[in-house]
């Protein structure tokens, strides 16, 4: 029988996030892709996906889905096996990154949904992927999660705790990975968290945005096998 393997997405992203490693990955874990879009809180999301998941698991998650990986740990830590933090942070908010947060939740609140705009996508993806099948892609899986969960994941990260603070107590396999091209959570934050975590692996992805496992999926399946294969 394969061990499970949890796999937490971002904001605006649903299960095609990581629909291709875990296809990639099924020979040796079984995987289940969390639903992050009902509630307004890290700690509701945790809590929901720890209902959700069996009792001994590996850990993935990209961006909010890393928040919400650092809440799991903060729970439950004795139910995460190995873990792998991808395009996250464990830091909270920036001011700046705050405030734009606020204004997009009360411009939504003032008009209609927009999903990932021309403007935003050069943030999410590199260069090279904006106008091809991995830009639709990311305009797609936006305009599925829509605009309401859109409110409750940013109120959600906006509330999030400072996960610096519980780094050094994470004591499980733990792959750390990020796009060198990342606008959004920039390569020195993951390594910030590789050196809190002692142990943890890092890896940087080449001509890559915020979203490797879109961007890069035969890398990152190949990456996730070492993660999850290494004694």
């Amino acid at each position: 029988m394969v061990p499970p393997l949890v796999m937490l997405p971002g904001l605006l992203c649903d299960e095609r996030l990581w629909s291709e490693q875990a296809q990639a990955l099924s020979d040796i874990a079984a995987p289940l892709i969390a639903d992050l879009t009902k509630d307004d809180s890290v700690a509701a999301m945790a809590a929901r996906v720890l209902s959700e998941a069996p009792p001994r698991f590996a850990l993935a998650a990209l961006s909010m889905g890393g928040y919400v990986a650092f809440e799991i740990m903060r729970q439950a830590p004795e139910r995460v096996t190995r873990l792998a933090l991808l395009a996250t942070s464990a830091a909270p908010d920036s001011p700046e990154r705050a405030t734009t947060r606020r204004m997009a939740i009360e411009s939504l609140k003032l008009g209609r949904f927009l999903g990932v705009t021309t403007r935003l996508l050069p943030q999410l993806v590199h260069a090279s992927q904006v106008d091809g099948p991995v830009g639709q892609e990311v305009r797609a899986m936006a305009a599925r999660v829509g605009g309401e969960a859109f409110l409750r994941q940013q109120t959600a990260i906006l509330g999030r705790p400072d996960s610096r603070p519980t780094l050094a107590a994470i004591d499980v396999p733990t792959l750390v990975a990020v796009g060198d091209s990342d606008a959004l959570t920039s390569p020195a934050e993951s390594g910030e968290i590789h050196a809190g975590i002692a142990g943890s692996q890092l890896h940087m992805f080449e001509a890559c945005g915020h979203l490797p496992p879109l961007e890069q999926p035969a890398a990152v399946s190949a990456l996730l096998r070492g993660w999850l294969t290494a004694a």
